[in-house]
């Protein structure tokens, strides 16, 4: 046992060598087991006891590492954020909740708000990581990935040898097959989209020809079963686009990850947030567009917590106890405490990195920033959801997966990226909705002219300011260096 642990430890300082072996199968699994003294006082400080304070970043950075602390840090930052919007949000709701017009003063909250949380992340987040000695981390040479094949050759750059395919080959396979796919996955979320509309129609033509209790509720149910729908359409789509990122060959793994985000973002924005765009800005129904984003963001928080904790959590237990009957049938001489650990763990989940855990707080920042000048609770609800987040998160990755080799991060990555462009999307569509609000379009009664400059002006002073910051932020970065 402790040559095997021994082996283990070698190994895991070779990640390509170990990725390889992996891929040909000559390797069936590779993890590091988890120290369970260690696990139980971070336990104790992070989640069992529920308590309203910072969750202990140094120590999960000491366990997991700086990416998986980089993601509770930006979760805990985040569900913080959220706040000021709760707060403000619950009484304006309550008092304005009948008038569906009166959005302005939010909206223009929201425009602030988008912008400054993301900027105040980046200070939080350069703290941290220069703490952990993370901050100028030098740029390595990137190995192949291990999926990568072609025919073996001299690589011009290297002098060494390795599996070589031409760039125009996966050119035609991008786009020839790749990106007809997704246009036509595109395609069906926004058929489905109409589908959802026509039920929409029948639920309310039946309410009205009625007018009783049962139909009131019935108004809910096409956006509950389109919230559902879309759940089932973004984890098949993800599935999908992670087999079409393979086979589409890319040498690197930074541009494989690239490729991959780039098509899951795009067909969960327009399959999330569509149906919403679609309703403000073409129906213009602000109570539908109500109604529609509560029932979205809360369905989605629901199903969330349940198929990525709950239930994994619930087969674990119950995988725990048939393990401990057959470690008790054992009559061998070995050290059953060791060897039950190792059993129990080889069968836990595999964590796969951060990627859903970000796509999810995407989405949930695209719900709170775009539309929630018309539902103020939004952000409550997400308050809510992020608090119960990350305990069931830090569940999760102690109690449910595999303990993950912990990586090294500067940041968040491109995520960070993927949050300022829904930041920008957010300013223009809630300057489109205050321009469309009844209070605006009321100091303009004759010339609409002027209302669409004033609207453009503004929207463009508040993208300015936000290229300006950014291009402040790289000229004190070339100073440094």
């Amino acid at each position: 046992m402790s040559d095997l642990k021994s082996l283990l430890s070698s190994l895991a300082h070779f990640p390509s060598t170990v990725r390889r072996l992996l891929t040909s199968g000559i390797v069936i699994q590779v993890f590091p087991l988890h120290d369970n003294e260690a696990l139980k006082k971070l336990e104790d400080s992070w989640y069992t006891r529920f308590t309203l304070k910072y969750q202990p970043l140094d120590r999960i950075r000491g366990y997991f590492g700086e990416t998986i602390a980089l993601y509770f840090g930006f979760l805990e930052y985040f569900t913080v954020a959220l706040i000021p919007m709760a707060v403000i949000g619950l009484p304006y709701y309550l008092f304005v909740w009948e008038d569906y017009d009166k959005y302005v003063i939010f909206a223009s909250f929201n425009l602030i708000w988008s912008t400054v949380i993301l900027e105040v992340w980046k200070r939080g987040c350069a703290n941290m990581t220069y703490r952990w000695g993370t901050l100028v981390m030098k740029r390595q040479f990137e190995e192949p990935r291990p999926g990568f094949h072609g025919v073996l050759g001299i690589n011009p750059i290297t002098g060494r040898e390795e599996p070589l395919y031409p760039s125009y080959k996966r050119q035609l396979r991008i786009y020839l097959v790749s990106l007809p796919f997704v246009c036509l996955c595109l395609y069906f979320c926004l058929y489905v989209m109409m589908i959802y509309f026509d039920m929409e129609a029948w639920a309310l033509s039946l309410h009205e020809s009625s007018g009783s209790e049962w139909t009131s509720v019935l108004l809910y149910v096409p956006s509950i079963i389109y919230a559902i729908v879309i759940e089932i359409m973004n984890r098949l789509y993800r599935y999908a686009a992670e087999f079409l990122t393979s086979w589409e060959n890319h040498r690197l793994e930074s541009a494989y990850q690239n490729h991959l985000i780039l098509k899951v973002l795009v067909f969960n924005f327009l399959n999330c947030f569509a149906s919403l765009f679609y309703i403000a800005f073409v129906l213009r129904d602000m109570k539908l567009l109500r109604q529609s984003l509560a029932t979205l963001l809360i369905t989605s928080q629901i199903l969330n917590q349940i198929m990525e904790s709950l239930l994994p959590y619930w087969l674990q237990k119950k995988h725990h106890v048939q393990v401990k009957r057959k470690v008790q049938a054992l009559k061998a001489d070995i050290d059953a405490t060791v060897y039950e650990q190792v059993v129990l763990e080889k069968e836990m989940g595999t964590y796969l990195g951060t990627f859903d855990d970000y796509l999810e707080l995407f989405l949930q920042f695209g719900y709170v920033s775009l539309f929630s000048c018309v539902y103020p609770l939004a952000a409550a609800f997400a308050v809510l959801n992020n608090f119960t987040e990350v305990n069931s998160d830090a569940l999760k990755m102690c109690r449910v997966l595999k303990r993950p080799f912990s990586e090294p991060s500067a940041n968040i990555g491109v995520w960070q990226l993927a949050f300022e462009t829904m930041s920008v999307i957010s300013v223009v569509t809630n300057c489109a909705l205050i321009g469309m609000s009844p209070q605006v379009n009321a100091l303009f009664p004759e010339s609409k002219l002027d209302l669409i400059l004033i609207v453009v002006a503004v929207e463009q002073m508040k993208l300015m300011a936000q290229n300006l910051k950014e291009e402040s932020r790289e000229g004190n970065k070339e100073e440094e260096a």
